[in-house]
């Protein structure tokens, strides 16, 4: 049995998805906020999560996400690289900064992203881009990923 300390003390029945306080009974789903401009994406990656067992919503900006994040608490931020306004990388850094725990999966189907994680990684902040398309099956795995590794920089990597 897999065990996650989030302040307190928590057993994973199903370690990719939720986690029940030992003593208590309560049961906590993972929490993932999506990001991305393309609303279809955003909300079918949402419903994908949802029916696999976490707590998922979407938003389509960068801005969206950091006022969401702020409320919403998520573990996980899965973000589109590329949006009109904040792109994901500047969105992500931001939400580290509200909750340095939350781990952060980056997803972009345009080369330009390369120059956006140089700028990110000269700012000390490195990330990982998995390239869209990517299939369901790989990001629930990724995600699985993520939350079952031990807190370093909390980062896709």
């Amino acid at each position: 049995m897999a065990y996650r300390d989030l302040g307190n003390q928590f057993r994973a029945s199903d370690p990719f998805k939720t986690a029940t306080l030992v003593g208590v009974g309560k049961s906590m789903k993972t929490k993932v906020l999506v990001a991305d401009d393309e609303r279809v994406i955003a909300d079918t990656l949402a419903l994908i999560l949802k029916q696999n067992g976490f707590e998922a919503t979407a938003v389509y900006s960068g801005e969206e996400a950091i006022e969401t994040a702020k409320t919403f608490q998520p573990d996980v931020l899965i973000s589109d690289v590329v949006m009109f306004g904040l792109n994901g990388i500047d969105a992500a850094i931001e939400i580290r900064k509200i909750l340095p725990n939350c781990k952060v999966l980056l997803l972009s189907g345009q080369s330009s992203t390369a120059d956006l994680l140089d700028e990110a990684s000269g700012r000390g902040h490195d990330f990982e881009i998995l390239a869209k398309p990517i299939p369901p099956s790989d990001i629930l795995a990724r995600l699985g990923e993520l939350i079952n590794r031990p807190d370093e920089a909390g980062l896709a990597s």
